[in-house]
């Protein structure tokens, strides 16, 4: 083949490549950034991991559902809980109607599948409780195991997670309309020989 048709291949298959992920990155319409009011944190995280990105629904919208990333039991080196995904409508939108729901995530861990999605009856997202397993020293750590809400509507669903720890305390509840994002600290792939954790600790971002 000729050296600059070569060339001109390799380039189109660069941009082809950059193309297909720009593609299968965030969607267009998630906020990037968005002004909150509050920030939710909970006392009870454990700390092994860095902090992902924050990510934010849409501005107008808010949480009212979530869905969990879990791995189910194991013989060894459990996980548990790996990701939180939120759910974001529109204060006006008829909850009766959710088949166009705009999701976000921070980051989340390599195992397990997502669960199905917990809405609140009515209102939005506006306080979280964590269920966390503490240091198990040279036993197999998990981290966080599980979730639930407070909705602004009175209700209390409760993640598909697993049952290892405990509950701690719920975090405040939020100044403004309700939950509107949040961030995730996930712990990397400790390898062969490592204990696997993955979501340790999560804050949450409310708007009005």
């Amino acid at each position: 083949m000729h050296p600059f048709i070569s060339i001109v291949f390799s380039l189109l298959a660069i941009i082809g490549l950059h193309v297909s992920v720009q593609a299968a990155g965030n969607p267009p319409e998630r906020s990037i950034e968005r002004t909150f009011v509050s920030l939710l944190t909970v006392s009870n995280g454990l700390k092994w991991g860095s902090w992902g990105q924050r990510e934010f629904c849409p501005t107008g919208t808010y949480a009212t559902g979530f869905s969990l990333m879990v791995e189910e039991p194991v013989f060894w080196d459990n996980t548990a809980l790996n990701g939180i995904r939120l759910y974001c409508v529109s204060r006006t939108k008829d909850l009766s109607d959710l088949n166009k729901e705009i999701s976000v995530q921070s980051d989340v861990g390599r195992w397990g599948k997502w669960t199905d999605i917990k809405w609140c009856p009515s209102g939005f997202l506006t306080a979280f409780q964590l269920r966390v397993q503490s240091n198990q020293g040279i036993e197999d750590d998990t981290a966080a195991n599980n979730i639930r809400f407070n909705c602004s509507g009175g209700s209390l669903p409760q993640g598909d997670g697993t049952d290892w720890g405990e509950w701690g305390n719920w975090s405040p509840t939020c100044t403004g309309r309700g939950i509107c994002g949040l961030k995730t600290r996930v712990e990397e792939p400790q390898g062969f020989e490592g204990d696997d954790t993955a979501l340790n600790d999560v804050l949450m971002f409310c708007c009005d």
